[in-house]
């Protein structure tokens, strides 16, 4: 019998067995192997020049990324024809995490095998390919992605830059500014976004000896201060009309379909750097003594530890989740497909809203992270000496790029409301369903030999909750709800808090009959510490949600729901965080590491 893929957001109104997710401890060994090349590759040749890499020696990025491209670090999604890798999401998922902990390089990292690559793998003609993909491949060049400008962001399709083609029509003539470029000091070859006669968006292939094409001075920034970030200025730039880069008036595909594997990708890598973080937090913690005590001894600093690491975990488990409903998509179409590489951009966009729950909801662990990791510091984190200080600043600039995580959380219910109004998702009859339940009492006594029975009996209830303010919100606003951001933002904290803590129970409960009773004392404190964390995120925004939503007797009524679904029993809350607190304290690392 077939397995039938689940579709995005569909998690939201359906059950999930644990057997049908993918987690970090199903990695085979070549993707464990891939994991410790790059470990490997960053603690020897990156870590030592840490602190010149944020002096801005960009010549210490540049020998990286060859010495990574020697390694095929670089070749992951280039396809086999064109001498690359063509890993699975998985696998790149893991290699972005473990590039995360290096900084400023992995900024540089990320962004050429990224978006300054992908666009040109997935839309670019096989003598753009030829043309390209090995110099980028072998890191002999690096790659940048131009679509900010000064006057637009999130607006993307608002850009001004615009070309025209030649009298001769052998080149393209652009002109306009591009702003935030990363790589932008010493990248060799650019995608670039213009109007074409300021009406058709289109992305080209520009590279930087181009006539025109003009390198802005180093931005001065907060964080991840040895990364390259420039104005791209284009002068009557000469673009060749081969180097025009999939369709004309089509850029916005290009633009979109690339942001979402962005947004995965960087769930990946700040959690990477959650670990790291935390990790030398839990160190210093075990160093630092006050009144002849390591701090890591008193409750203030181990309350924080064992936050810190449930909130990790959540955060891996909902990425490796996302990682096997991609990979497992993806393998349902045929290399040999005619236009192979639009069918995997659908497959991709099926959970465009999970890409970006893992990007707002990674971001904030690592931000949670960074800030407690200082606090534990103190003065001493405020001091450029120590690594505390570095990871706060760097850390800010997750919560900016790849779309901010305000825009991200506006479209999360907005894709999921948008499939159930094709029909694609039944919410409004899941909807009502959760409607009726509000007039329902529930008088079933769970079974507590069942493991994990109270988190699944709660993820149970916040779906309720977040079906029964969704399909308010429709009621009153109908299609105008778009409009209403504020209502938006609500719905996307309780779908984003579903989805991690459903991820961290999926993951608990596959693995608890293969490891030691210690271990399962550790998974048991882990999922129990982050249901409470969830339930208290995910309950404040239903409350809110419900205000904004109704008033009256249905507000009366759905605030009653609230309370009734958004309610976890943590009986032995201090417990758990003791004992996650203990572990870390002692292996001095994230706990769950493989």
């Amino acid at each position: 019998m077939e397995k039938v893929l689940p579709k995005g957001g569909e998690y939201l109104i359906a059950e999930t067995s644990c057997e049908n997710i993918f987690t970090p401890e199903d990695f085979n060994d070549e993707q464990r192997q891939m994991g410790e090349t790059t470990e490997q590759f960053i603690e020897n040749e990156i870590l030592p020049h840490v602190e010149e890499i944020d002096k801005q020696n960009f010549d210490l990025i540049i020998e990286g990324m060859t010495k990574a491209g020697e390694l095929g670090l670089l070749m992951m999604d280039t396809p086999e024809e064109y001498g690359g890798l063509e890993l699975d999401k998985a696998s790149g998922m893991l290699v972005s995490e473990k590039i995360a902990v290096s900084g400023s390089f992995s900024v540089a990292f990320t962004c050429h095998v990224g978006i300054g690559t992908l666009p040109l793998i997935y839309y670019g003609t096989a003598e753009q390919k030829e043309q390209y993909l090995e110099k980028l491949t072998s890191g002999e060049w690096i790659s940048a992605y131009c679509l900010t400008e000064p006057g637009s962001g999130s607006d993307a399709l608002g850009a001004q830059a615009n070309a025209v083609l030649s009298e001769d029509g052998k080149h393209y003539i652009l002109n306009g500014t591009k702003q935030f470029i990363t790589n932008g000091g010493f990248a060799e070859l650019f995608t670039v976004f213009a109007k074409i006669d300021k009406e058709h968006f289109t992305a080209f292939l520009v590279e930087r000896s181009y006539e025109g094409l003009i390198v802005g001075p180093e931005e001065k920034k907060l964080g991840i201060k040895g990364s390259s970030t420039t104005q791209i200025i284009l002068d009557n730039c000469k673009v060749p009309v081969e180097n025009l880069l999939g369709k004309k008036g089509k850029g916005h595909k290009i633009a979109f379909n690339v942001l979402n594997i962005g947004r995965f990708k960087l769930g990946a890598a700040v959690t990477g750097a959650a670990k790291g973080a935390l990790a030398d937090g839990v160190k210093y913690a075990n160093e630092r003594k006050q009144f002849k005590t390591p701090i890591a001894r008193f409750g203030a600093i181990s309350e924080k530890i064992a936050d810190l690491t449930a909130e990790i975990y959540a955060s891996e488990s909902l990425v490796y989740r996302l990682a096997g409903l991609l990979d497992e998509k993806l393998a349902t179409i045929e290399k040999s497909t005619e236009n192979y590489y639009e069918e995997y951009l659908k497959g991709i966009e099926e959970y465009a809203a999970e890409c970006g729950i893992a990007k707002v909801f990674c971001s904030e662990v690592l931000a949670h992270t960074v800030d407690e990791v200082m606090q534990i510091y103190g003065g001493y984190g405020f001091i450029s000496d120590y690594p505390a200080e570095r990871y706060y600043r760097d850390e800010r600039i997750n919560r900016i790029f790849e779309g901010t995580n305000e825009i991200n959380r506006l479209l999360i219910p907005g894709m999921i409301l948008k499939k159930s109004m094709k029909g694609e998702l039944p919410l409004q009859a899941e909807a009502m369903k959760a409607f009726e339940t509000l007039m329902t009492p529930s008088f079933e006594e769970l079974d507590d030999e069942i493991l994990f029975v109270h988190e699944k009996e709660l993820i149970k209830n916040l779906k309720t909750l977040f079906l029964i303010l969704a399909g308010a919100g429709v009621q009153k606003h109908m299609q105008k709800l778009a409009n209403e951001q504020e209502i938006l933002l609500t719905a996307a904290d309780i779908a984003i808090q579903i989805f991690a803590l459903e991820s961290t129970i999926l993951r608990a409960e596959k693995h608890f009959s293969t490891v030691s009773e210690h271990k399962q004392e550790l998974l048991r404190a882990v999922v129990k510490v982050f249901a409470f964390q969830a339930t208290e995120v995910a309950g404040t925004a239903a409350k809110k949600g419900a205000f904004y939503v109704e008033e009256g007797d249905t507000l009366t009524m759905i605030l009653s729901g609230v309370r009734r679904f958004a309610k976890y029993d943590a009986t032995g809350l201090l417990s758990a965080k003791r004992l996650l607190a203990k572990a870390a304290c002692e292996k001095e690392k994230y706990i769950f590491s493989l």
